[in-house]
């Protein structure tokens, strides 16, 4: 097989094996994670229980109906009868059959507004639901970007190790190239070995951190994790524009409290359970009531069922039921309502605490990424500008190779914090948004 052949092959196998990733930008896994994410789905379903409950509450306003029918066949034999005719007792065998139908119900007049509360602790229950629904997909849209962030990053870190090995390899070539013409020390060659070796340990921890990274987020979107993915930077190697005027966006800590709880909704959804609770203390003193129920049927028979509906009976009462004494289950579970109010009134406090503290750590955590961004930058004009030098100075014999390895090891480390501090501070703006009840996720599922 000629050299041009396997060229050729190589390379359609290299297009080929190219071809067969997809793309996945930061939007498109937001959709899949929506559509895919077990816990939504699964909440998703519970909604239809609401919604049910919902509607069985409105049919306890309304009249029940029954109808029912029934089949009797009876056969006697040796019955004794004196005929007397013969003047003497004969035997013989009779056999009955009766049919019945009949049609009945009730409706409830009063049960001490029990019904009402009823039907309005199954909409609360509902709405609670739809609240903690919409909380799960914000939960989902900042979990998702947490984890692509990460797939980015590490991206540009395997990209700053790759090019610091090319980097190393480079200088030890040349280091190794003065020793043979003996103008540098043997112990140069092998701090820089042990310079490339290590340089080329980062890379392959960087790669690896960037496989378990994209494991992370197939496994979040129910993905494949076999498949081969390439993951698009919405921001690109620049750094976020206008920081300023984004922390001046979120205000002072009274104002996003406030936004906060008029937007979460966990907070939404734990006043929805919290009137649920009350309108629960409602049935239970519903007890303490007289109730009034009513009752209606109709009902037939027949020997035979041609002869059905000759002849019918109609009834109709009333049915007025006053509690005396009921062995004080009616005060337990009045005090058990009162318990579980009170836990709903403690649970919306916690709540409430927990989002002021979110909103204040998260605006800290915030303003400490932004600095964090900024000294890093500055950091690696800096490392970058020093590593030059030294270079220099190494080269023209009036540098130390400890010197080099250094500026070097400088130079990596303010890279790596700068890339980390870049995805952090979209991390914690994220994640503010967040805790005000502002990601929004309603573009991704249309």
């Amino acid at each position: 097989m000629s050299r041009v052949v396997v060229l050729f092959l190589i390379m359609l196998s290299l297009t080929a094996g190219t071809f067969a990733q997809k793309v996945i930008s930061l939007d498109e896994a937001i959709k899949i994670a929506l559509q895919q994410n077990s816990g939504l789905l699964k909440s998703t379903e519970r909604l239809k229980s609401n919604e049910a409950s919902v509607k069985s509450a409105y049919g306890d306003f309304l009249p029940d109906l029954d109808v029912s029918g029934s089949f009797n066949w009876q056969r006697n034999e040796g019955i004794q009868s004196y005929d007397p005719n013969i003047g003497q007792f004969i035997s013989a065998d009779a056999d009955s059959r009766s049919w019945r139908v009949s049609a009945g119900g009730g409706v409830v007049l009063f049960n001490g507004l029990a019904n009402y509360a009823n039907l309005s602790s199954a909409k609360n229950q509902l709405d609670a639901g739809k609240f903690s629904l919409i909380k799960l997909k914000q939960d989902i849209v900042y979990r998702t970007t947490e984890i692509y962030y990460s797939i980015l990053a590490a991206e540009e870190l395997l990209k700053v190790r790759n090019e610091n090995v090319k980097y190393n390899q480079k200088l030890l070539e040349t280091i190794e190239e003065r020793n043979k013409l003996g103008s540098l020390p043997i112990a140069d060659v092998y701090a820089q070995q042990v310079q490339l070796g290590n340089a080329q340990l980062q890379a392959i921890n960087a790669e690896n951190a960037l496989d378990a990274a994209k494991n992370s987020l197939l496994d979040y979107l129910a993905l494949d994790v076999f498949e081969n993915y390439i993951y698009t930077d919405p921001f690109g190697e620049e750094l976020p524009e206008n920081m300023d005027g984004m922390m001046k966006d979120f205000g002072d800590y009274n104002s996003m409290l406030r936004e906060a709880m008029s937007n979460r909704y966990d907070y939404k959804s734990s006043e929805k359970i919290h009137e649920s609770r009350l309108n629960n203390l409602t049935i239970s003193k519903s007890g303490l009531y007289p109730s009034l129920t009513g009752s209606y049927s109709l009902s037939t028979g027949a020997s035979v069922p041609g002869d059905l509906f000759d002849t019918k009976t109609y009834s109709a009462g009333l049915s007025l039921r006053i509690p005396i004494f009921n062995n004080w289950n009616t005060e337990n579970s009045i005090q058990a309502s009162r318990v579980n109010v009170f836990e709903a009134e403690e649970d919306l406090r916690i709540l409430k605490r927990g989002i002021s503290i979110e909103i204040k750590q998260g605006y800290l955590d915030l303003s400490a990424a932004k600095k964090a961004l900024e000294v890093s930058s500055k950091n690696v004009i800096s490392a970058g500008e020093n590593r030059k030098i030294n270079n220099e100075k190494y080269s023209l014999g009036s540098g130390t190779i400890l010197d080099v390895l250094q500026s070097d090891k400088d130079y990596q480390e303010a890279l790596r914090n700068k890339i980390d501090s870049k995805y952090e501070f979209y991390k914690k703006r994220d994640n503010l948004l967040n805790a005000l009840g502002k990601l929004n996720y309603n573009k991704f599922e249309n």
